[in-house]
C-alpha cells in the first residue's frame, strides 16, 4: 500500500468514526420516541411523558452552543471524544434507569454529549479538509440525519419489542466505543498555532441563564402554561435580561463564547438565519404530516409514523448534491435561495392539502419540501466556516448547530399556536347538540379523532338514528383538522419567503482562505497523517 492509498484509507476510517458517532446520536431521538409507550408501562410516570424528550432538547442545545468555544481552546479531537464518552454515560445510566425521574436526568447527561457530537463532528470535518472541499464531505455527513430518521422507528419498534426498552439505550455502547477507538487512533490532533487563551466563564454562566428558561418557556407555553401567565411571561423576561447580560461581558471578553464579530459578517450570520429558517420548515412536516395523514386521511399510526421516511430520502440525496456543488462551483447564494424556493413550493402544496387529498399526494409534496432543506444544510455549515477564522471554526460551527436547533423549538411553539386557534375556531362552528355531551367531547379531541379504531369505537355508542349525523360531523371534524394544518403550511410559505430574502444578502465566503482572514495556517490532513504514520 502506497502512503498515498495509506493517506485516504485512514481519511475514509476517520470519515467513518464521525458518521458513526453523529448517526448515534441522531437516532437517539426518533428511537427513544418509538419506546416511550413501554418505558411509562415499565417506570411509570405519564404526567412526566414529555420531560426526556424536553431534557434532552434543554441539555443539547446548551452543550452545542458551549462546547464550540471551549473546543477552540482545548483541542477538537478532544471535545468530540469527551462528547462520545459522556453520549454513551449517558446511554449507560438510562438503560438502568429504575424510575422516570433517574431516566430524565440521564437523558439530560445524554445530550449534552450528544450535543457536543453534533456540534465537534462538523468541526472536524472544517478540520480535516481544505475549503473548496469542505461542501462535499459535510453532505456527506449531513445525509446521516436523513438515515437516521429512516431506520431510526423500525430500529426502535425492533429492538423494544425483541429485548426490552432498555437496548435502545445499551445498542449505543458497541458502535460508540468503536467510534472512540477509530477516532483515537486515525484522527490527528488538530491544534490552532495560537497560545490557549483563558475560558470565558462569566459568559458560560450567562449563557445557560439565558437560555434554560428561554428553551422552556418554549417548550412549556401551550402545553403547562398560557403564554399570557405570570411562569411564561416570567421566564421570557428573565431569559431577556441575561441575554443582555451575556451580551455585555462578550463584548469586554477578551475570548468570548460568541465573538460578536460573527454578527457583523454577511457570510456568517446570514448563514445562522438560513440554519434557522430551514430547520423551522423541516419540523412543520416531521410534526403536522404524519398528523395529516392518520387523521385526515385515516392511515394507521404505523403507516402516518413511517411518512417521513420519503421525506428523509429526498434529504439524503439532496444535501449531497448540494455539497457537491458547493465543492465544485460554490454559488452559495444562488443555491440557497433555489433551496428556499423548492421549500416555498413544498409547503405552498402541502397547504393545498384536504379531505380529500391521497397519500401519493401528500407524499410527493413532502419530498419537495424535504429536498429544499437537505440543499440547505451543507451550504450554511460551508459558508459559516469558510468566512470564519480557523481559531474559531468550532465557535462557529456550534452556533450554526445552535440556530438549527432553536429553529425546531420556536417554530414548533408557534406551529401548536397556530393550529390550536384553528382548531378553537373551527371546532366552535360546529352544531354538534344532538349528540350527547360525552361525544361532543371527544369529537372536538384531535388525539380521537386522528385514531381510526377509537372513532370506530365512540360510532358504536351512537344510536342508529344519529350515526348519518355522527358521520356528517365526523368529516367536518376532519375539515376542521385539515384546515388547521393548512395554516400552519401557509405559514410556512411565509418562513420560506423570508428565507429567501435572506438568502439573497448571503456573502459567499471564499472557497479558498486567505492568509488575511485566517490567524492560523490551514492543517492539511493528509500531512499529518503521513507524519504520523512515520513515526
Amino acid at each position: 500500500m502506497t502512503e498515498k492509498q495509506m493517506s485516504k484509507s485512514r481519511t475514509a476510517l476517520i470519515l467513518a468514526g464521525i458518521m458513526a458517532s453523529l448517526l448515534l446520536s441522531a437516532l437517539d431521538s426518533t428511537v427513544v420516541s418509538t419506546a416511550m409507550k413501554n418505558i411509562v408501562d415499565n417506570l411509570g410516570g405519564m404526567q412526566l411523558y414529555s420531560w426526556p424528550f424536553t431534557t434532552y432538547m434543554l441539555c443539547s442545545t446548551i452543550a452545542i452552543l458551549i462546547c464550540g468555544g471551549l473546543a477552540d481552546i482545548y483541542g477538537h479531537k478532544l471535545m468530540f471524544m469527551i462528547g462520545i464518552v459522556t453520549f454513551l454515560a449517558g446511554s449507560m445510566l438510562c438503560g438502568l434507569s429504575q424510575s422516570m425521574i433517574q431516566l430524565i436526568a440521564f437523558r439530560g447527561l445524554q445530550g449534552i454529549g450528544g450535543g457536543i457530537i453534533v456540534s465537534s463532528v462538523f468541526t472536524v470535518v472544517a478540520d480535516m479538509f481544505e475549503p473548496a472541499d469542505r461542501g462535499k464531505y459535510t453532505g456527506i455527513v449531513t445525509s446521516m440525519y436523513g438515515l437516521a430518521s429512516i431506520i431510526g422507528p423500525l430500529a426502535g419498534g425492533f429492538i423494544t419489542d425483541a429485548l426490552g426498552w432498555r437496548w435502545i439505550f445499551f445498542i449505543n455502547l458497541p458502535l460508540g466505543i468503536l467510534a472512540i477507538v477509530i477516532v483515537a487512533i486515525a484522527m490527528p490532533s488538530f491544534k490552532n498555532v495560537e497560545l490557549k487563551k483563558p475560558v470565558d466563564y462569566k459568559g458560560i454562566a450567562a449563557l445557560v441563564l439565558t437560555l434554560v428558561p428561554m428553551l422552556l418557556a418554549f417548550s412549556m407555553a401551550g402545553n403547562n402554561f398560557a403564554w399570557i401567565s405570570v411562569p411564561c411571561i416570567g421566564m421570557f423576561l428573565f431569559s431577556a435580561i441575561m441575554m443582555a447580560l451575556f451580551v455585555f461581558l462578550e463584548k469586554r471578553s477578551s475570548n468570548p463564547m460568541i465573538p460578536l464579530a460573527f454578527f457583523k459578517d454577511r457570510a456568517i450570520c446570514v448563514s445562522f438565519l438560513i440554519a434557522f429558517f430551514s430547520q423551522a420548515l423541516m419540523f412543520s412536516t416531521v410534526i403536522y404530516l404524519p398528523y395529516f395523514v392518520q387523521g385526515v386521511i385515516g392511515s394507521s399510526a404505523t403507516t402516518s409514523g413511517a411518512v417521513i421516511t420519503p421525506m428523509m430520502l429526498g434529504l439524503l440525496l439532496s444535501s449531497n448534491i448540494t455539497g457537491q456543488l458547493v465543492s465544485r462551483i460554490g454559488k452559495a447564494r444562488i443555491l440557497s435561495a433555489s433551496a428556499f424556493v423548492i421549500m416555498g413550493v413544498g409547503a405552498l402544496l402541502l397547504s393545498t392539502m384536504r379531505v380529500g387529498t391521497s397519500y401519493s399526494s401528500a407524499i410527493l409534496f413532502m419530498v419537495i419540501l424535504g429536498f429544499g432543506v437537505g440543499m440547505s444544510m451543507p451550504i450554511t455549515n460551508v459558508n459559516a466556516q469558510n468566512a470564519a477564522p480557523r481559531d474559531q471554526i468550532g465557535s462557529v460551527t456550534s452556533t450554526v448547530m445552535f440556530f438549527r436547533n432553536i429553529g425546531s423549538t420556536i417554530s414548533s411553539a408557534v406551529y401548536g399556536v397556530i393550529m390550536t386557534n384553528s382548531l378553537s375556531n373551527g371546532f366552535s362552528g360546529l352544531n354538534m347538540q344532538y349528540l350527547p355531551q360525552e361525544i361532543q367531547g371527544m369529537l372536538k379531541n384531535t388525539q380521537i379523532i386522528t385514531n381510526v379504531q377509537t372513532v370506530a369505537t365512540i360510532r358504536s355508542q351512537v344510536p342508529e338514528l344519529y350515526l348519518s349525523y355522527f358521520d356528517d360531523l365526523y368529516l367536518q371534524a376532519k375539515a376542521v383538522l385539515a384546515n388547521s394544518i393548512h395554516d400552519v403550511f401557509l405559514f410556512c410559505v411565509v418562513i420560506a419567503a423570508i428565507g429567501f430574502f435572506c438568502s439573497l444578502f448571503l456573502r459567499e465566503a471564499p472557497m479558498i482562505r486567505s492568509k488575511k482572514i485566517v490567524k492560523s495556517e490551514p492543517v492539511k490532513v493528509v500531512e499529518m497523517m503521513d507524519d504520523l504514520a512515520n513515526r
